[in-house]
Formats: C-alpha cells, structure tokens, sequence
C-alpha cells in the first residue's frame, strides 16, 4: 500500500488527540492529496455524503514494535491490559487506524482537490490510504453492544476571558473541545498538578479540579 493522502490540523503532538473521531467536531482538518491521486474525476459524487470513512497509519508508532497480545487501554487507569483486538489501541499488527469524519467542503486548489472534514482524530501529518463514503443503512448499528468502561467522559472547560483574548477566535471552540475530553492519562487526578498539551501554534496549560478544567496559561509554542 501507498499514501494518498496526509492530513493538516491543529493537533501536532499525540497528547490531547481525541481518542476517536467525531468527539471533537468544532476542529476542521484538510486532506491534502498525494501528486498522483489529485484528479478532480477521482472525487465526482463525494459531496453527496455527509460523512466519510478514513483508513490511516499510526505512523507515530515505530515500524518495528514487536506485536503484543494484550495493551493497557488508557480510559482502564493504564494498568488493565485487554486484548489488542478488543480496542483500539495504536499499537497494532499493521498499525492501520479507522476514523469517519464530518465531510464541510471540497475545494480545488493549487494542491489539488482538498477535503475540509470536522472530527478528525489524526495528528498533523498523518498519511492516509483511503476514502469511503460512510453508509448510514450499512455502517450504523445504533443498539451494538459495547464495554461500558472505555465510554468517554467531559469536562467543564474554563478559559479566563484574558486568556481568551490573546487566541484567534478561530481556534477557542477547537481548543475548548480537545479540552473538555480530558487529554489526561486516567491514573492522573491531582487536582494541583499543571498539564500542558500543544495545540496548533500554542502551548496550553491547565490543571483539572473534579469535573471542572481551567486553562493556566496560554503562550506561543517555540
């Protein structure tokens, strides 16, 4: 298999990724095309879906990793190993990840044929080895059953309107969003602890008290 495609977005460091698609849909990212796959016939029809599939690589994960049975799934506390089939661990045989996203916009551009998708869950840079339309009738079964633990949980996300003030309006709902997924590992729950996660050209940081996050501090990543 080849890269089609990578990804641009504001998430350029695993921390703080939302650990599925469509948790974080305030944040758009392009799909930029691969020279040879940027033929506009190649996307004739795609806007009549709402939603597409992305299969992808884990590329942040070497190539090398030895294949283990069992992971420790992070949403578990991090110490609970489960089998690696029972979730959706990076640290996979093929290291292949699969995503559906909102499609917003297709747009012609000097790169080609771009897609701008809402709820990506890849990092900056991510290559992508194909794009399927998502089929309500087919791929949806809303009363499938699931293990209850690895469910995601929100927080309340507090942004001091000083801090505010000093980000592109453009990028408060995204941040916000990445945020109140609570990008901590799970074991991690002190309540005076500061944690820093980048996002996009900033180095955000915060500290979580029960349910509730608030931002400390935002400043210029170097």
């Amino acid at each position: 298999m080849e890269a089609i495609a990578h990804i641009e977005n504001d998430y350029t460091e695993k921390f703080g990724i939302p650990r599925q698609s469509g948790l974080n849909e305030a944040l758009l990212s392009r799909i930029v095309m691969e020279p040879a796959y940027r033929s506009p016939e190649a996307f004739r029809g795609i806007e009549a879906y709402s939603r597409l599939w992305l299969i992808w690589e884990f590329s942040e994960v070497p190539a090398d990793t030895p294949f283990s049975p069992t992971v420790r799934p992070p949403r578990l506390g991090g110490n609970t190993r489960m089998g690696v089939f029972a979730t959706r661990s990076p640290f996979r045989p093929n290291r292949l990840g699969l995503s559906c996203v909102e499609l917003v916009r297709l747009a012609q551009t000097a790169q080609g044929p771009v897609l701008t998708v809402a709820g990506a869950d890849l990092m900056n840079g991510t290559p992508i080895y194909d794009i399927k339309p998502y089929l309500p009738y087919a791929d949806a079964f809303p009363n499938a059953r699931v293990n209850e633990a690895l469910t995601r949980k929100t927080l309340s996300v507090v942004i001091p309107d000083e801090i505010k003030a000093r980000l592109p309006e453009d990028k408060i709902a995204p941040l916000t969003g990445l945020l109140a997924l609570d990008p901590r590992p799970a074991y991690q729950t002190d309540p005076e602890r500061i944690y820093g996660v980048r996002f996009g050209e900033y180095n955000v940081r915060f500290r979580v008290d029960g349910e509730i996050l608030t931002v400390c501090e935002v400043t210029p990543a170097n």
